[in-house]
């Protein structure tokens, strides 16, 4: 059977997930850290696309983003995975894949799940147990949105901008959306929607999403609501 194109779709936030082989670590130092946001940073830039959110773990990294064109998303990715595995191989003495194959990624609706995809990927590093609070985890957004630093890869989505009238309001309206979490159903959504490909979003939203590509995009016939049965480990 072929395999599934992407779904990817001009002016649509897409979560992405992209894994280590066999799930080993992707980064060896903080310098690795570093060197990926920096190429992130550069090929969001040449490709137009809008970072909303990131979170870079130990043997994976997921990605919330807006491409401006069909082609952005794919060829952002293309060139950071391919700058980082020559940067990685070569400060590591090691040859070979790095990545465990394609990446993952699907559309969402904005005003149903970016805002809880935005803190599904800063609560990552707490459910894995390595961070106590997400303003504790250097390599996700987590903190530009909090005010603790800025970070230039960031272009929020107008949904932040809506969560108040000042920076500081903002700024505090996430953070205590973050601390609340998200339900266990978003999570499972968000996880099984990109690792298998299907748009995630209301019936209606699926429905006319399906009018713009010829590519199916839900597991169903077009416009059947998504249904998350399972709850993945991200």
């Amino acid at each position: 059977m072929a395999r599934l194109a992407r779904l990817t779709l001009p002016d649509y936030p897409h979560h992405i997930i992209q894994r280590g082989n066999n799930r080993q670590p992707i980064f060896a130092t903080p310098a690795d850290y570093r060197r990926l946001l920096d190429i992130l940073e550069d090929n969001a830039k040449k490709f137009e696309v809008a970072m909303h959110a990131y979170v870079l773990m130990s043997n994976h990294l997921h990605l919330l983003a807006t491409p401006k064109t069909a082609e952005g998303l794919p060829l952002m990715m293309q060139a950071l995975g391919r700058s980082y595995v020559r940067y990685f191989n070569a400060t590591q003495q090691r040859s070979g894949t790095l990545w465990e194959g394609r990446y993952k990624s699907t559309l969402i609706q904005s005003e149903r799940y970016l805002l809880a995809c935005m803190a599904y990927l800063d609560l990552n590093p707490v459910r894995a147990g390595i961070a106590a609070r997400a303003q504790d985890y250097p390599w996700s957004s987590h903190g530009h949105y909090i005010g603790l630093r800025t970070d230039r890869l960031i272009t929020p989505h107008a949904l932040f901008w809506d969560l108040g009238n000042t920076p500081f309001a903002r700024e505090a309206a996430y953070a205590e959306m973050v601390q609340a979490g998200i339900n266990p159903v978003q999570q499972a959504a968000l996880t099984d929607a990109t690792l298998r490909g299907w748009a995630l979003g209301e019936a209606d939203f699926v429905a006319n999403l399906q009018k713009r590509t010829q590519r199916r995009v839900s597991k169903g016939a077009a416009g059947r609501p998504f249904s998350a049965n399972t709850n993945k480990q991200n």
